[in-house]
C-alpha cells in the first residue's frame, strides 16, 4: 500500500488494457488508455521544459473537457500538485484560491477565462492554454500556448523530450491534488491530498462497486470537485473502463440518456440535485427506452428515500447511497451492490477502505444505534489542512480525523447521517435532523425539493423554516404542506414558516447548503433578522 501511486495504476491500466477506449469528447472523437497516456506523456515534458517540477502548484479552470484530463494527469506526472477551479468564480475569489494554494502557473482552455486570467495578471502569475490538436497523420497531441503577458517559456513539440518524463518515479508522498472545502461553516481550508491518497481512494471506489474494464460512464459532474474527479473519471481510468464527456462540457439533461446510450454506459454517479433533474425530465418527457444499468449512484448530499424509491422504479437499477468528502479523497461508506448485501434507504452504507468510528466528545466509541461523530482514519485521508494548524487541532483528535457529521451505525453495520454537527436545529434544547424533516417534505408527491434550516428565534432560541420547490404544473400552499407534516413529524420538529420558490440557491457542484439558504430566504423577510453564519 505504502508504494501505491495514482500515476502508477494509470501506466499500468495504459498497458494492460491499451486498445480498450478510455476517454470519449461526446460525438468528436475517442481516445484509448494508450493513446491517452501518450498526450499525457507529452504534455507533461512541455510543462517540465516549461520549468514545473516537483511541488509547485499548477492553477487549472477548464469546462469538462478532454485537454483538462490530460492537463490534470500531466501536471501530476510531472510531481507538481493540480488545482482545478471552477470557472464561474469571480476574479476576487480566484484571486483568493490561486494565491492560497501558491500555483506557480495557471492553465485555461483556448477561450481562456477571463475572470481566471485577470486574477492571475494581478498576481503576477503566468498563463497559458492547452488546446487538443491533430497532426496530419492523425496522432494527437497538446499544444500549450503563452498568453502574450505571460513570461512562462512554452516548448513546442519539437523541442520536448520524453526521456525527461520517463526518468520521473511519482512517489506516494507526492502532493497531486490541492482542493478547497466548501466552506459551509468558515473560510474554506486548502486540503492537499497525495498521489497515495487517491491511489488508495480510486482502488476503494474500483472494489465496492466492482469497476472493470467492461463498464462505461458519463461525466455529469464537473470535475474541479472530488465526487466527479475522482468517482466518475480517475477511478473509471484506473479500472480500465471508459468515461464520456458531454458535448456542452457540462451536464445536460436533454443529451444525459443520448450520451449514455450512445456510450454503452453502465453506471452513473451524481448528487441529489441532478437525480432531480433527472427523474423530473422522465416524468415529463420520458425517453423510449432507458439503457440497462448495473447501478446508480448518488453522494455528496442527502438522498431522501422517497428519491431513491423513484429513481429505482423509473430507470430499473439499484440506488446506491455514499458517503464522502475532500479530506478523505472522496469515498469514506457506499452502500453495496445487490450481491454483496441490502442497499438500505435513508442510510449511506458501510465504511469503505479505511476505519471508521462513532466517538463522543470525549473520544469514546459508540455503540450501534448512539448517536456521536462520525471520525475516520486511513491511507485515502488527508494528513492535514494546508498552514492551518487551528483547524488541524479540531479535526485530528483521539487518533481520528473528525468529519464533523453526526451518525449512528445500525445493528448491520451500516451508516445513518443525522446532519452537521453546526447544522443541526436546536428548537428549546430538542436537536432535530433538518435530513429528517427534508425526507418527509420529500416524500410529499407534490414536492420536487426541499430544504429545511434553522432560523433565530427569541422564544427558542432556533425555529425550523423550510424552502420548497412545487412539482411543475402543481399548485400547492403553506397550508398544505404543514397539514403533511404535522401528519408525519413530531409537533416540536414542524417547520413553523414555509417558502414556496422555483428556485433554491447551490453551490457550483450542486450542492444545497442549509447556511445560504437560510441567508438567502431570510433576506426576503428582513436584513435584521439574517443570522451570521461562520466567518
Amino acid at each position: 500500500m505504502e508504494n501505491l501511486s495514482l500515476t502508477g495504476l494509470l501506466k499500468r491500466t495504459a498497458s494492460e488494457f491499451s486498445d480498450r477506449r478510455a476517454i470519449s469528447a461526446s460525438g468528436k472523437f475517442d481516445l484509448t488508455h494508450a493513446q491517452l497516456q501518450e498526450i499525457v506523456d507529452h504534455a507533461a515534458s512541455l510543462l517540465i521544459a516549461s520549468g514545473i517540477g516537483h511541488g509547485d502548484v499548477v492553477a487549472l479552470t477548464f469546462p469538462n473537457s478532454v485537454e483538462f484530463v490530460v492537463m490534470f494527469l500531466a501536471v501530476i506526472r510531472c510531481r507538481a500538485t493540480a488545482a482545478p477551479l471552477n470557472a464561474a468564480y469571480t476574479a476576487e475569489e480566484f484571486e483568493f484560491y490561486i494565491s492560497d494554494s501558491e500555483s506557480k502557473l495557471l492553465i485555461t482552455s483556448q477561450d481562456g477565462v477571463h475572470s481566471a486570467v485577470t486574477a492571475a495578471s494581478k498576481l503576477g502569475i503566468p498563463h497559458v492554454t492547452a488546446t487538443l490538436s491533430v497532426e496530419a497523420d492523425t496522432t494527437r497531441r497538446i499544444q500549450l500556448s503563452s498568453s502574450s503577458s505571460s513570461t512562462v517559456v512554452v516548448a513546442s513539440a519539437g523541442d520536448s523530450s520524453l526521456d525527461s518524463v520517463s526518468k520521473l518515479v511519482n512517489d506516494p508522498s507526492d502532493v497531486a491534488l490541492f482542493l478547497h472545502t466548501s466552506g459551509t461553516t468558515s473560510r474554506p481550508k486548502g486540503v492537499p491530498l497525495t498521489q497515495l491518497n487517491l491511489a488508495s481512494s480510486v482502488l476503494n471506489i474500483k472494489s465496492v462497486y466492482k469497476l472493470t474494464e467492461s463498464d462505461s460512464t458519463v461525466i455529469v459532474l464537473p470535475l474541479f470537485h472530488v465526487h466527479g474527479l475522482i468517482a466518475g473519471l480517475l477511478s473509471s481510468l484506473v479500472a480500465g473502463a471508459a468515461v464520456a464527456l458531454p458535448a456542452a462540457g457540462r451536464f445536460s439533461a436533454s443529451t444525459f440518456w443520448s450520451d449514455m446510450f450512445n456510450y454503452n454506459a453502465t453506471w452513473y454517479t451524481a448528487v441529489p440535485t441532478i437525480h432531480q433533474i433527472i427523474l423530473d425530465r422522465h416524468l415529463t418527457k420520458p425517453e423510449p427506452a432507458y439503457p440497462k444499468l448495473r447501478f446508480i449512484r448518488s453522494c455528496s448530499a442527502s438522498l431522501a428515500p422517497s428519491i431513491l424509491a423513484r429513481l429505482e422504479e423509473s430507470f430499473g437499477a439499484p440506488v446506491l447511497e455514499a458517503y464522502a468528502m475532500t479530506e478523505a479523497s472522496h469515498l469514506m461508506a457506499s452502500n453495496p451492490l445487490p450481491e454483496d448485501g441490502d442497499h438500505k434507504p435513508g442510510s449511506v452504507g458501510k465504511p469503505v477502505g479505511q476505519e471508521m468510528a462513532i466517538l463522543d466528545v470525549n473520544g469514546v466509541v459508540q455503540q450501534p444505534k448512539v448517536n456521536g461523530e462520525v471520525c475516520i482514519r486511513g491511507p485515502n485521508v488527508t494528513k492535514g489542512y494546508k498552514n492551518n494548524p487551528e483547524a488541524n487541532k479540531a479535526a485530528f483528535q483521539f487518533g481520528w480525523f473528525h468529519t464533523g457529521d453526526v451518525g449512528f451505525f445500525d445493528e448491520d453495520g451500516y451508516l445513518h447521517l443525522v446532519g452537521r454537527i453546526k447544522e443541526l436545529i436546536n428548537r428549546g434544547g430538542e436537536k432535530i435532523s433538518p435530513i429528517e424533516v427534508d425526507a418527509v417534505l420529500l416524500s410529499h408527491p407534490d414536492i420536487a425539493q426541499a430544504v429545511a434550516f434553522g432560523v433565530p428565534d427569541d422564544k427558542y432560541g432556533e425555529e425550523i423554516n423550510c424552502a420548497i420547490i412545487p412539482r411543475e404544473e402543481v399548485n400547492i400552499d403553506e397550508a398544505e404542506v404543514l397539514r403533511f407534516c404535522k401528519q408525519n413529524l413530531a409537533s416540536f420538529k414542524v417547520p413553523k414558516k414555509v417558502f414556496i420558490t422555483d428556485s433554491l440557491p447551490k453551490t457550483a457542484t450542486g450542492k444545497i447548503q442549509r447556511r445560504i439558504v437560510a441567508e438567502h430566504f431570510l433576506a426576503q423577510i428582513s436584513t435584521a433578522k439574517v443570522p451570521k453564519f461562520g466567518a
